[in-house]
């Protein structure tokens, strides 16, 4: 076929028209309609009654019988790429859940179905039953159902949340952790530090609370270890001949090497720090992630004959180019980031100003780490929780937190932000640094602004704008910036072939993590930006299928 390829979404009467004037013109067109019928106006009740059927039903027909026009009905365009003025469209079509050709249109379905919707054809004005019926001859009937319970759909990795949480209610604990392991390597992990977005959709919520969903998954990997004092390492698939380089020990890359090697890929992980992990080994404290437990499920990782070579940054005499001559078929690159965000404000080097990362990486190797009695966290993530809190228990005797934005705004996890408050940290709210004050060459306090908030930014919150004449000082020994962290990059070197995003993040396919450069996957903070550690654990599970998928073919 000469013509172009035309995308049109919406099966209105208007659509309709359009995909014959296109197909008329020689175009092959895709109609897409999110609900199961075209050129229709459905009732709340879904009796199926058309706007004007002697209109429609001759421009259905031809609809139908024409060659060039494919409709897809059920379906939602989820995702549109374009490169080189052309456009990569990803369709997603919800199955009907019946045999059409057993279906005689008596609609008793409709009459008996016991579910109340509200009808989104009808703006959510009227309720509907789970029944989607066709109109105007055209489509066909369909029950509508989500693919998964909300819960799951929020988890980044999609734990079968519903069916673990059951099996532990029938006391059987060893399955529900089997269930568990199926999505998540690390559930003793995560159980702890997930800020459990899934709880956030849990419809127990409308009632009274929702389900504990993340302690339940750290109780069960817990019992396993208490129990029999180890943990189980799956049974992998037969060893295959391609090795795959892992760049980063962080829970991206760990967990990329865990599925290949389950898939039985040899796998070896390059760690630049003394020890794996990332920022789970280097950026939480140990009273919230114990290490022995982050150690034991990493040990699961090497127990699948996972090579982790510490002390091994890419980069310094080992380039991506020396992977692939070393006989790596395929490279995963998941770094993290790990490097602090400047305040950008005056005397910000001064002595006694230390950034949130750093901090907790050094305590966290067990290096010396020097504390002063009073001392400003600037920021509201968890690492400014996570800086605050361990300041305390290394004997400051006033920690504040100074973040420019209310707590609604304030991204760290309430569990967290209740935790530090009740440990008798302060949290000023719309307040930010203007400038650090020193003294003998060492911090004195800092000249700070008081904020209120305007217009939303490209975040989508509202941008703290400072008022005048608000600046006052606050005394203080010791300054830590915890604004946020970005990823090094500079290993790759210039003639890496991956390409670089204008947010100094590599860029890699949105489904498959590829990379510019054929062969490299990324995923992670390195990818995504400083994002949840299960967000991790997913893109890690995704690189790994996409590697399988390119190193057979596919």
């Amino acid at each position: 076929m000469s013509g172009k390829a035309v995308l049109i979404i919406g099966g209105s009467v208007t659509g309709a028209k359009l995909a014959l004037e296109q197909a008329r013109a020689g175009n092959k067109v895709y109609l897409v309609e999110k609900f199961p019928s075209l050129a229709c106006e459905r009732t709340a009740h879904n009796n199926g009654s058309a706007a004007d059927q002697s209109l429609v039903s001759p421009m259905l027909e031809e609809l139908k019988n024409n060659d060039n026009i494919q409709i897809i009905t059920g379906a939602q365009v989820e995702r549109v790429a374009e490169s080189d003025g052309k456009f990569r469209v990803n369709i997603k079509q919800r199955p009907t859940r019946l045999i059409d050709e057993r279906c005689d249109d008596c609609k008793a379905c409709i009459a008996v179905c016991p579910v109340n919707l509200w009808d989104d054809a009808d703006q959510q004005l009227a309720l509907r039953t789970a029944i989607d019926s066709p109109c105007a001859g055209s489509g066909t009937y369909n029950i509508v159902k989500d693919d998964m319970p909300v819960c799951q759909a929020a988890c980044p990795v999609n734990l079968d949340i519903r069916g673990y949480i059951g099996l532990i209610a029938d006391g059987r604990f060893d399955e529900a952790l089997a269930l568990i392991r199926e999505r998540l390597p690390f559930p003793g992990v995560i159980g702890r530090i997930c800020p459990h977005p899934c709880e956030q959709k849990c419809n127990r919520g409308d009632q009274d609370k929702p389900l504990s969903i993340r302690v339940l998954k750290r109780f069960v990997a817990d019992y396993e270890l208490q129990e029999q004092g180890e943990l189980k390492v799956p049974p992998k698939a037969a060893e295959r001949e391609e090795k795959v380089a892992v760049v980063g020990a962080g829970p991206a890359g760990l967990t990329c090497a865990h599925d290949l090697a389950l898939l039985g890929y040899g796998v070896v992980v390059f760690e630049a720090s003394s020890v794996p992990g990332g920022m789970l080994a280097l950026g939480i404290p140990d009273y919230r992630l114990p290490r022995e437990i982050l150690e034991k499920e990493i040990d699961v990782v090497r127990a699948l004959g996972v090579e982790i070579k510490t002390d091994s940054p890419v980069g310094k005499g080992l380039s991506i180019d020396d992977l692939f001559s070393k006989g790596f078929k395929a490279v995963f690159v998941g770094v993290g980031a790990h490097q602090s965000q400047k305040l950008g404000i005056p005397g910000e080097d001064t002595k006694g100003v230390v950034h949130g990362v750093d901090f907790l990486r050094d305590l966290n190797l067990g290096r010396e780490v020097w504390v002063g009695k009073n001392i400003g966290i600037i920021g509201g993530g968890n690492v400014a929780m996570d800086a605050a809190r361990s300041s305390l228990r290394l004997g400051a005797k006033k920690v504040s937190i100074l973040y420019r934005r209310t707590r609604q705004e304030m991204p760290a996890s309430d569990d967290e932000i209740e935790a530090a408050e009740a440990e008798g940290i302060e949290i000023q709210y719309l307040v930010a640094p203007v400038e650090v004050l020193s003294g003998s060459g060492k911090v004195k306090g800092l000249k700070c602004n008081r904020m209120e908030l305007g217009e939303p930014d490209a975040s989508g919150r509202r941008r703290p704008v400072p008022i005048k004449g608000s600046e006052f000082d606050m005394e203080l020994d010791m300054i830590i910036p915890a604004i946020g962290q970005a990823t090094e990059l500079s290993f790759l070197g210039e003639n890496s072939g991956i390409e670089i995003t204008k947010r100094g993040t590599l860029a890699a396919d949105t489904e498959t993590l590829a990379t510019s450069r054929p062969g490299v996957f990324a995923g992670g903070d390195a990818v995504s930006g400083p994002a949840m550690a299960i967000e991790a654990v997913a893109a890690g599970k995704r690189a790994a299928a996409s590697i399988d998928n390119y190193l057979r073919g596919e």
